[in-house]
């Protein structure tokens, strides 16, 4: 392998291990803080229980979350040079401010809500929590401002002398559409996340007849939210979908493969390709269906990738800008499968509520269910990121022109591998860590101590 192959399978490695964990963390801020609010209004031991809880699986995920977002970070200035030499004064000015307030935000108040708990008022030990949700999201959205504007440049200039592009508009690139309309699907997609893991959980709990009461009001309570938040993420993804077809075409094209121009442009249910992804074979379509997901009505036209292929050679020079449809189309029918199934089963889930389902037998499957967004999840990425090649920033920066000149293979060996191991350990460690609290519940959660402040050997007062 190349210095550009190796240095792309390093960043994806390393993109779709974090993002294992962003999801949960996003939506599993809400529901600690919602359960820590209903026992503070309550008084009902029971809500304290479920915030310590689901507080510790939170703890721990957001943990090797760092790590992990850390190490992408680095891989900027050690991989990607060339991509932060060209576009550093626009892509770091979000992460900048994302590191300095909102990651400072919810780590700060995450220690604040865990050690403070019997030191501070309770307003405040309450507001701490609510803090490391709104901090932990704000994150969420100076980083998808960041890879909006890498989907949807805007808010920019070419300086030729220095040779890179200079932000001169910083109004424009925090209020751009594609960056609020991926904040708008990942949060979706974090609740829902949090959501499946608490039904998960819960519905074991209950099968084996362990704080039923509990996780009784935890099952009701995330099949509700599991439901409004799925439905928001179909309703999200349909918007992304939309404006992706303005403004990057060729994706939209891929997703579907959809070679030729056409008005109306049919709906692939299934296409089979050739080897080379680039010419159909057979495929199985509803006719006007893709006119109407692209532009709400089913006579509107739909460019072929073959048309945007020879539009983009005319445009920016000779090239391939044909995505690996293969990765496009599969991944994003994952996606789109999965999604429909949570909120099937969200609704389902919800109806089984109002009757005993405490005694069902189903319930010793329903766990299973927690793998469920993380297949979406990660299908998504996949799709975005795969979807916009052969650009890393649409339209003016290319992959190819953005890896680190002086890299050699050696060096990616080792580092790849290097990574490769140290998340096979953390992945293990977060396994385990989960299992545990999961598997021991909330009263395990009580009766653990967050006094960490050292006590002076015989003091008396």
């Amino acid at each position: 392998m190349d210095p550009l192959t190796l240095s792309r399978l390093q960043f994806g490695l390393t993109t779709v291990y974090h993002f294992l964990f962003v999801p949960l963390t996003l939506g599993l801020s809400w529901f600690v803080a919602y359960f820590q609010t209903r026992y503070y209004q309550t008084r009902d031991e029971e809500f304290r229980k479920m915030a310590k809880f689901w507080g510790k699986l939170f703890l721990i995920n957001f943990a090797i979350g760092v790590v992990t977002g850390i190490v992408q970070e680095f891989q900027f200035g050690m991989n990607w040079s060339e991509y932060s030499r060209y576009v550093g004064d626009i892509f770091g000015a979000p992460l900048a401010i994302e590191a300095l307030t909102s990651f400072f935000l919810e780590s700060t108040f995450l220690g604040v809500w865990i050690f403070g708990e019997t030191k501070i008022p309770e307003k405040a030990h309450l507001a701490s929590i609510w803090l490391v949700a709104v901090g932990s999201n704000l994150s969420a959205l100076w980083i998808l401002l960041a890879n909006g504007w890498m989907q949807h440049p805007v808010g920019y200039v070419i300086n030729e002398v220095n040779g890179r592009a200079e932000l001169v508009d910083f109004f424009a690139l925090v209020t751009n559409p594609k960056g609020w309309l991926f904040f708008w699907h990942t949060i979706s997609a974090g609740v829902a996340t949090s959501s499946f893991l608490s039904i998960g959980v819960s519905a074991y709990h209950i099968f084996r007849k362990q704080n039923v009461s509990l996780f009784k009001t935890s099952f009701q309570t995330a099949t509700i939210v599991g439901l409004i938040a799925s439905t928001l993420v179909f309703f999200g993804g349909h918007t992304n979908g939309q404006y992706m077809f303005e403004t990057q075409p060729m994706k939209f094209a891929a997703i579907e493969a959809h070679y030729e121009t056409s008005s109306p442009a049919p709906f692939s249910i299934i296409t089979i390709g050739d080897l080379t992804g680039k010419q159909e074979v057979w495929s199985w379509r509803v006719p006007a269906v893709l006119s109407f997901l692209a532009c709400n009505n089913f006579t509107c036209e739909v460019r072929g990738v073959d048309d945007i292929q020879a539009e983009y050679v005319a445009l920016y020079g000779p090239g391939d800008y044909v995505p690996l449809i293969v990765f496009t189309y599969w991944s994003f029918r994952i996606m789109m499968t999965i999604g429909f199934i949570m909120m099937g089963l969200s609704f389902l889930f919800l109806l089984a509520t109002r009757g005993k389902y405490e005694n069902a037998k189903w319930m010793k499957w329903v766990p299973w269910v927690i793998a469920l967004p993380y297949l979406a999840n990660s299908s998504g990425w996949i799709l975005t990121e795969m979807g916009r090649q052969p650009w890393i920033v649409q339209g003016l920066l290319k992959v190819e022109d953005a890896v680190s000149p002086n890299l050699t293979v050696v060096d990616l060996w080792i580092s790849l591998i290097g990574y490769v191991v140290v998340y096979g350990v953390l992945a293990i460690a977060m396994v385990y860590l989960m299992k545990k609290y999961i598997v021991a519940g909330p009263d395990a959660a009580m009766h653990e101590s967050v006094d960490v402040a050292p006590t002076l050997v015989g003091s008396q007062d």
